[in-house]
């Protein structure tokens, strides 16, 4: 139904793609992963032809198939329509799709009251449903989706899983989101940028995600224990031979001048050693896995007193100017939890968290740390990454600070760059850093995974877990959330109710 070949996309001199070959056939789920600024919106927007600041070679055949397009954002003009000025452009088409849109609108749990609402204050699960529902009624015949689960509450993500299962059209999507991969993915196109984001790789192939991790990891450790092997037997073989031509040096050196034929021996002994050497020397060995989600994150260790109270809400109301969004919150943690608050879009979760900021900071005996869903509020946008995370001018630490920031896999050519100007997914290791660096005892975490690969986010988790403060927490990455917490609250009007398992919410 699409096929694309010999696909090279280039920004600048930067080579993002480099020779794909990809074809999309009927009832194919193809997720793109891969580390942010890899080029994964990119190659949608190329795809689609409607990318302006990227050059694109090579040849893309649609055999007359529609493609509808989910973008990651609505642009300011649509914010401001109503869901009807939205979906239709008059009433005459209104009429025209009348039946094809209530039978949509049941499908999607949607009531038509929704048609008079702006598209500005619909909830995030709301709004990908009204977009999704707009490229549904419009009958297209392949859809590509970039990031089509920020934003969205449990309940919604499992109903897009339901949706891209089921829904008889080729799906070509960008996710995030670890859980909905597995459960929807049946071929993976990962793209990614190795030796130090200088040279392109992807790797287009059939199977769920899964298997993609599984193989993967597989041939990795494959890979790496080849290559231990190799440079320990080559290590060895060099030096026997440097001890077999240090032992010859030392007869040419010793030789009698009266036995001539003996001396052209050696010296003949030693060429050939020398000759041994450079063939050694110029074996290709397999080399070491090279791969860019290898990040490291270790947080330092804290001390939070088991039974601590870091937190205890009495009977509490959580308001924005006059609406009051949930009433009668109780909530007690102590040392040294881990919990997540979950709930549907716009329940108000993010405003808690903030009121929890606003006590805790108030205590002398707790260091807090925040990470903001919206990063701007955290991060000096105008600084590069090195100048806002140094507290001195000392060069030491900013060499400490670059250490670190490599660890996280990004680049110096970022390092130097304007935050402002960095992808969402730095902008989130940048954050998390600060976290690490100002060793706090408390986190709280407002959807700290999500805009990190899901081949980066397992370090993430592994590290929040053995993390020996407190957590608290907003996410919907399921994955996250089975890991990382030990206890989950459920935010609604009526204030939080503790639940034991995820399906519950």
């Amino acid at each position: 139904m699409l096929e694309a070949s010999h696909i090279t996309i280039t920004i600048g001199t930067k080579t993002l793609i480099d020779d794909l070959n990809l074809v999309l056939n009927p009832k194919d789920k193809i997720a793109i992963i891969g580390e942010e600024g890899d080029g994964k919106s990119t190659l949608l927007k190329c795809l689609l032809g409607e990318c302006d600041y990227a050059t694109c070679r090579g040849e893309i055949k649609t055999k007359g198939n529609r493609i509808g397009y989910l973008a990651q954002f609505l642009s300011p003009e649509e914010k401001n329509l109503a869901v009807r000025e939205y979906l239709f452009k008059n009433e005459e088409e209104y009429y025209e799709k009348i039946n094809h849109f209530y039978s949509l609108l049941k499908q999607l749990n949607l009531t038509d009251d929704i048609l008079n609402q702006s598209l500005t204050f619909l909830s995030g699960g709301e709004c990908v449903k009204i977009r999704l529902l707009k490229l549904l009624l419009d009958e297209y015949d392949i859809l590509f989706l970039d990031e089509p689960t920020n934003d969205l509450d449990i309940p919604t993500l499992i109903w897009l899983e339901n949706f891209i299962n089921q829904v008889n059209l080729p799906i070509l999507y960008i996710s995030h989101d670890e859980t909905l991969l597995e459960n929807t993915a049946n071929g993976i196109l990962h793209l990614e940028q190795i030796q130090r984001k200088t040279k392109p790789r992807h790797t287009f192939i059939h199977i769920s995600y899964k298997e993609y991790v599984k193989n993967r990891l597989n041939q990795l450790n494959h890979q790496e224990k080849q290559a231990k092997f190799e440079e320990k037997e080559q290590k060895k073989r060099l030096e026997k031979l440097d001890q077999i031509m240090k032992k010859v040096e030392y007869q040419q050196n010793t030789i009698s001048r009266s036995d001539p034929h003996g001396a052209r021996l050696l010296k003949k002994k030693m060429h050939s050693l020398k000759s041994q050497e450079k063939k050694f020397i110029q074996l290709t060995l397999t080399e070491y896995p090279d791969v860019e989600e290898s990040i490291q994150l270790f947080f330092n260790k804290v001390n939070v007193p088991n039974q601590k109270t870091i937190i205890d809400l009495k009977n509490m109301e959580l308001k924005v100017k006059d609406k009051v969004l949930s009433s009668n919150i109780n909530l007690t943690v102590t040392g040294p939890e881990h919990i997540a608050i979950i709930g549907t879009n716009g329940c108000g979760k993010t405003t808690l968290l903030k009121e929890i900021r606003k006590k805790l900071n108030m205590r002398s005996d707790l260091s807090v740390g925040y990470f903001a869903q919206n990063y701007d509020e955290e991060l000096e946008e105008d600084k590069t990454p090195v100048e806002f995370l140094t507290t001195t001018s000392d060069k030491e630490e900013q060499t400490r600070i670059r250490a670190y920031l490599g660890n996280l896999k990004i680049t110096t050519e970022e390092m130097e760059r304007p935050i402002r100007l960095l992808s969402g997914g730095t902008k989130a290791k940048i954050q998390l850093l600060k976290l690490l660096l100002q060793q706090n005892n408390v986190l709280l975490l407002d959807e700290v995974t999500r805009n990190l690969s899901p081949l980066s986010n397992p370090v993430i988790r592994q590290s929040l877990t053995k993390f020996q403060g407190t957590i608290i927490s907003i996410s919907h990455d399921r994955k996250f959330l089975r890991e990382v917490c030990n206890r989950y609250y459920v935010l609604s009007q009526n204030g939080l109710k503790e639940i034991n398992d995820l399906e519950d919410a």
